[in-house]
């Protein structure tokens, strides 16, 4: 079993740089796939990506429960990539603002829940797993409550998977430099 981490900026080259390592593996590979298509835009990015994968490659589709599907994708000699971290928190806060304010991560008890069922699950999984984050502390400031939440929680979500990790990477430019 091995958990790499690969963090970087948006179109910073992470998740090909995730697809190459998946290949070099040789096993069967799975993608599991947080974005959802609200829109015609994010549809199209969403075909783009699944699109450029090997033809071979299953995708699941998981917007929320993501515990649950690395555990449903996970295998001895099979290799997941989770694409990505940063949309899974965003979906979640998404999900909770509609019924909670955004003043603390408590409010938000789908967040508070799928980040603890994560990290509970990761270190217990067989096969190899590479997770795609961006790294949002690089930026500005957040002007919104909900904003800054995203920021922090991603920030702390990224730092808690980097401490269960075998491998940290950050891609810039389509390079990679080795963090642990």
């Amino acid at each position: 079993m091995s958990i790499h981490l690969i963090l970087g900026g948006a179109r910073s080259g992470k998740s090909r740089h995730a697809e190459a390592l998946a290949t070099t593996t040789g096993y069967p590979v799975s993608v599991i796939a947080t974005a959802e298509g609200l829109d015609d835009e994010m549809r199209a990015r969403i075909e783009r990506h699944r699109l450029d994968r090997p033809s071979g490659w299953h995708t699941v589709e998981c917007p929320l429960r993501l515990a649950d599907a690395l555990s449903s994708e996970t295998a001895p000699g099979r290799c997941v990539i989770v694409d990505c971290l940063t949309l899974w928190i965003a979906n979640l806060l998404g999900d909770d603002e509609r019924q909670h304010p955004p003043a603390s991560p408590a409010a938000h008890p789908a967040l508070v829940r799928e980040h603890a069922a994560l990290l509970a699950t990761l270190p217990r999984l067989p096969g190899d797993i590479i997770l795609v984050a961006n790294e949002v502390g690089l930026g500005l400031v957040p002007e919104t409550p909900l904003g800054r939440l995203f920021r922090d929680e991603a920030g702390r979500l990224n730092q808690a998977v980097a401490t269960l990790s075998d491998r940290v990477s950050f891609v810039a430019a389509g390079l990679a430099l080795t963090l642990k």
